[in-house]
């Protein structure tokens, strides 16, 4: 790509569709007077009396717990040097960006204008009482340093110059597993450091923290080595300046075992480079251009370990992998500063993560075969999910144990608990869902508990309080696996329709079916027969309200599970078909997509009716369903059969069920993209919005497309979810994973909730 093409990408990007790359979104109600009235006047009066009454009252009514200001008056701004507080808030937007979507972590981007230090922080500590944390961004040296260091005094929040020490916290990581690496005591190595500023002056001090020796470090700026005779040292550089005359960094570096480049691309040669130590240890943190290319160095050493700030080589050194993470770690425990500890604390979180098992998650993302710590990997990925439920912690304990955090945590696992709850949009409702049924758990019979990963997602549902698993299989079986999983809890109950002891049982509920189905052919003693088969003997116990929901077919096929469920348990009032919907944790949100299981060519009416109990499927999630009726034209633009039974189906919403957002016939592609939706058809019913519910015109594309999102993106689903019997009950797919078992688990008490308070779906077709 060219580099003029770059950059019309790169300013289309920040300017369309509208400029900038972070806005502000209300996390309250407000469609109503009720809301306003809440949200502002005269509601707002009300804790603004409690927080004056207690200051400390402001972490509990507004934002400022989880609020961090980026300030920066554009004095040292990426390799752009001093262009300006109005140049520098794009990069500052970005920097809020990297807050929120990795830590989840709320920004106000402050660019200030003036280079005087007594100003800019009068500045921010006029401003500091909106924010939890500040965040100090692109300030030349050495101002910077006086500026962190009164802000720090005289502030109570965290004050961070993230330049110096996010550099000197993911560097220091990855230098103590660099030094592992190459079997080097960090009391003993040389190191050489291209590069006097205040990120160069961070990494040595933290350096020297881990243990490196501060004689043992030779530093050089533009003008040479930073010698005890300059008199146009820093009080900071001075305190490494070195009595030793060196002619030119090349002379330096010999016999180094560590070049650490904070500086310009290309100081560090081939032939310097091979005067280093055995195992040489390069930090070329330059950009974009390193201070010695990666593919040079590794052609010149083959025993060097290397790092740089660029994403397409090993071991990038990015402050994206500290800032966020130590942040939520001090704002998680309202922390006053971030100190050395803490500091320390994040070192050490990240070089230990480095040599942990890596999830194949992040082996696929970063297209390799197994990510395994050695000389290509001594500090995690970037977008290694593990971070944020890793260093947070680490830094809040560091926190707390140094005497800074004013709101200890006591409860670690409910905070790890918090800190996945923060990992990402796409997985929320899913969280939300398992936290709804743990409101109210429910009796949930698993219906096929003699096979390990059945057995081991009851436990699962059970440990986390998420239902009442009856386990329902062979008993000698299911009681030797759970000896094998260690599922010891003497309150489950298990059952075996084919034992003795539950005779009794089979016969009652054998009862009642054959007096149900007596005048279908359905003698009574098929009836006692059919009771010992587990699908029966389990739907009979929902019916007689021995449980409250069921779980089957996990080992067999999913016609043949139905069938009881159909026989037995029977469709809601007003219910003519039942229909299957499962819900995909996409990027862009929750999708539902239905019937995806059961009917393989329904009509019109059938169509209006399973998008009709799909929206109360929806709302049972807490969503309010927006559903595009799909099929392979838009609106008209075929005669054909198939497009006009999606047509009349609709047409039967609009008339039968006005309150459903809902329209159709509209392609997949049209009914995804609202902008595009938007300019095509304007008047459709989901212009302008953002559709959350797809319902397909036949069993064979419902059914391809679920499983084609699952598999292509590595899409969580959840369902099939059984909609319009008269009781909870859902059939899983077969071979279905434990989380997947897990996860309909929930949804089984969640139903069977809404039908306690006889939350069925209306009847209007």
């Amino acid at each position: 790509m060219s580099n003029e093409r770059k950059r019309r990408e790169a300013l289309v990007y920040h300017a369309k569709p509208k400029p900038g790359k972070i806005e502000v979104r209300p996390t309250k109600k407000y469609s109503t007077q009720r809301d306003l009235s809440l949200a502002y006047s005269p509601g707002v009066a009300e804790p603004c009396l409690e927080i004056a009454k207690n200051k400390e009252n402001v972490y509990k009514y507004t934002t400022k717990g989880n609020l961090v200001a980026v300030i920066s008056n554009g004095t040292a701004v990426l390799g752009l040097g001093d262009i300006g507080p109005e140049a520098s808030k794009p990069v500052m937007e970005g920097k809020g960006l990297l807050f929120k979507i990795f830590a989840d972590i709320d920004v106000f981007d402050i660019e200030v204008d003036t280079k005087n230090i007594d100003e800019f922080i009068n500045t921010v500590k006029n401003i500091a009482p909106t924010f939890g944390g500040i965040n100090l961004e692109d300030i030349k040296a050495p101002e910077a340093f006086e500026i962190e260091r009164r802000l720090k005094e005289e502030l109570d929040i965290p004050v961070m110059h993230d330049d110096q020490h996010g550099t000197a916290i993911i560097s220091s990581a990855a230098l103590l597993n660099a030094l592992e690496v190459a079997e080097k005591n960090i009391k003993e190595v040389k190191i050489v450091v291209s590069g006097a500023g205040s990120a160069a002056m961070a990494c040595v001090s933290l350096y020297c923290s881990l243990g490196v020796k501060k004689e043992n470090i030779v530093m050089f700026d533009l003008n040479g080595v930073l010698h005890e005779d300059r008199d146009d040292l820093s009080e900071m550089q001075k305190n490494f300046a070195v009595s030793k005359e060196y002619k030119s960094l090349a002379d330096g570096v010999k016999d180094a075992d560590v070049f650490l480049g904070l500086s310009v691309g290309g100081v560090l040669t081939a032939e310097m480079l091979k005067t280093m130590n055995e195992n040489p240890i390069v930090f070329a943190m330059a950009n974009p251009e390193p201070e010695i290319d990666y593919d040079l160095a590794v052609k010149t050493r083959d025993d060097i370990i290397m790092a740089t700030g660029r994403s397409d080589h090993p071991n990038q050194v990015n402050n994206v992998l500290g800032f966020p993470f130590i942040f939520r770690g001090a704002l998680d425990v309202r922390a006053t500063a971030i100190n050395e500890e803490m500091k320390m604390a994040a070192v050490r979180a990240l070089a230990d993560l480095a040599k942990q098992n890596v999830p194949e998650q992040v082996n696929i993302a970063y297209g390799e075969t197994k990510l395994i710590f050695g000389r290509d990997y001594i500090i995690p990925k970037p977008f290694d999910p593990r971070l944020l439920t890793e260093v947070p912690p680490a830094v809040a304990k560091a926190a707390m144990q140094s005497g800074v955090a004013k709101e200890p945590i006591y409860d670690w696992k409910r905070y790890e608990e918090e800190l996945y709850e923060r990992m990402g949009n796409d997985n929320k409702i899913t969280r939300l869902l398992i936290n709804r049924a743990k409101i109210n758990p429910k009796r949930v019979v698993f219906a096929e508990a003699d096979h390990l990963d059945v057995l081991k997602a009851a436990q699962i549902v059970n440990d986390e309080g998420i239902a009442k698993p009856i386990l329902l299989g062979r008993k000698d079986v299911i009681l030797e696996l759970m000896s094998e999983i260690e599922f010891d809890d003497e309150n489950i109950e298990i059952i075996d329709p084919k034992e003795d002891d539950q005779k009794e049982n089979t016969i009652r509920y054998g009862d009642v079916f054959w007096k149900s189905r007596q005048r279908n052919g359905v003698t009574q003693l098929d009836a006692h027969k059919l009771m010992r088969q587990r699908n029966y003997f389990a739907a009979m116990m929902v019916n007689e309200g021995d449980a409250d929901a069921l779980l089957t077919g996990y080992s067999r096929a999913y016609p043949g599970v139905v069938r009881p469920m159909l026989d037995l348990i029977g469709m809601e009032k007003g219910v003519s078909r039942i229909a299957t919907t499962n819900l995909m944790n996409t990027s862009r949100g929750p999708l539902f997509i239905s019937d995806s299981s059961i009917n393989i060519d329904p009509d019109a009416k059938d169509l209006a009716r399973i998008a009709q109990m799909t929206a109360h499927t929806v709302k049972m999630f807490g969503m309010e369903p927006v559903i595009g009726m799909v099929s392979y034209a838009n609106f008209g633009s075929s005669k054909n059969p198939h497009a006009r039974k999606v047509r009349d189906a609709v047409s039967i919403l609009h008339e039968h069920c006005p309150e459903i957002t809902v329209d159709g016939e509209v392609q997949v592609d049209f009914a995804l993209n609202k902008n595009m939706h938007q300019s095509k058809f304007p008047f459709s019913k989901l212009a302008g919005r953002k559709v959350n519910t797809l319902v397909f015109p036949n069993l064979d594309s419902a059914n391809g497309t679920y499983k084609l999102i699952k598999e292509l993106n590595h899409t969580d689903s959840i369902g099939p979810i059984m909609m319009g019997l008269k009781k909870p009950a859902h059939i899983l797919q077969l071979g279905a994973s434990v989380e997947e078992m897990v996860n309909m688990a929930a949804v089984a008490v969640v139903d069977a909730q809404e039908k306690e308070r006889k939350r069925i779906i209306p009847v209007g077709i």
